[in-house]
């Protein structure tokens, strides 16, 4: 899955390797070189993908957790707890991370764009957010 950009600075040189995964980089001064770019579809979706799982991981074992300790009553059966959580945050954490990858991926190789390995954890956070978000029921006075 390689793009065919061909824009001149935005298609990898010829020792190019994908990058492992996490390759984060302190983006504020860097120094030249220290940058890592993600160039095609595969990588992009990957870190993506990988981003959201570990974000939507933490935040559900989390949420798992407080129920966890919230439940006083029925302890023989708690255990389903963090499973039932688990379960259902990697199969939103796999649906959003797949398709948030690829639309990224589309709009970066249509634009002729270099990927910072920084943007998929971002949308990971925006997501997780989104999330964290929609569960709280808004009332509004209009």
């Amino acid at each position: 899955m390689s793009s065919t950009s061909s824009q001149p600075g935005t298609t990898p040189s010829a020792q190019y390797t994908s990058p492992q995964f996490p390759s984060l980089y302190w983006p504020i001064n860097a120094q030249a070189g220290e940058a890592v770019y993600l160039y095609y579809y595969g990588d992009i979706w990957r870190f993506t993908l990988f981003w959201t799982l570990i974000v939507y991981g933490a935040v559900y074992l989390s949420a798992s957790a407080y129920a966890l300790a919230m439940q006083t009553q029925n302890w023989k059966s708690a255990w389903v707890i963090p499973l039932v959580f688990g379960v259902v945050g990697g199969l939103e954490a796999m649906l959003a991370g797949s398709v948030i990858g690829l639309i990224l991926g589309a709009i970066y190789d249509a634009g002729f764009f270099k990927m910072s390995t920084w943007i998929p954890f971002v949308w990971a956070l925006i997501n997780v957010l989104t999330i964290i978000l929609s569960s709280f029921s808004i009332q509004g006075a209009l």
